[in-house]
């Protein structure tokens, strides 16, 4: 059953149609919000905080990179809670859930997101300990894996927050009745 078709259900049921797009648009303002604060974390953590760190006077690379596996394993932590409400946005309620496009770039989100905790994390972890106690394990790739997933989640973020906008913006799926 499309939106358009659920509100005329309704109205015909006693519901205000206005009252079911009010919840609409609130729903789509969280579905706007959480993906654009979520941009500005890893932003602000992976490109901005990430190599300034190891800038600061007194900071070896051990030591900057064990404030980085607490950040960023906090960082994780935040991702996880912010894409759980997404997860929760997106399929309640029912007659607000996401459709399309919208389901495939969630998914992608939540591929990355396991992709980027569960493939890269582990062995960035592995590397940081032998760094910490004093080893030189060369160069990896597993930094740029972890920056390539975080720029895939990024594009994922502005697609999920440019759909909410549009969906504020023009509502398509009004009872005609209330477009006036």
């Amino acid at each position: 059953m499309s939106n358009r078709e659920a509100s005329r259900s309704s109205a015909a049921q006693g519901i205000d149609p206005a009252a079911i797009e009010r919840t609409r648009i609130k729903i789509e303002l969280w579905r706007l919000a959480l993906p654009v604060l979520w941009f500005g974390m890893i932003a602000a953590i992976s490109f901005i905080e990430a190599p300034l760190k190891f800038q600061a006077p007194g900071i070896t690379i051990p030591l900057g990179l064990g404030i980085g596996r607490l950040v960023f394993a906090v960082l994780n932590i935040a991702e996880a809670a912010i894409l759980l409400a997404i997860t929760l946005l997106s399929f309640w309620p029912i007659s607000a859930r996401i459709e399309g496009r919208r389901l495939l770039v969630w998914f992608g989100l939540i591929l990355v997101f396991a992709a980027k905790v569960a493939g890269v994390r582990p062995p960035l972890n592995a590397r940081t300990d032998l760094v910490i106690a004093g080893a030189d394990p060369g160069q990896s790739p597993w930094h740029y894996l972890y920056i390539a997933c975080d720029l895939v989640t990024m594009v994922l973020l502005v697609l999920l927050a440019v759909t909410a906008a549009r969906a504020i913006l023009h509502p398509r799926n009004l009872p005609p009745r209330t477009l006036r």
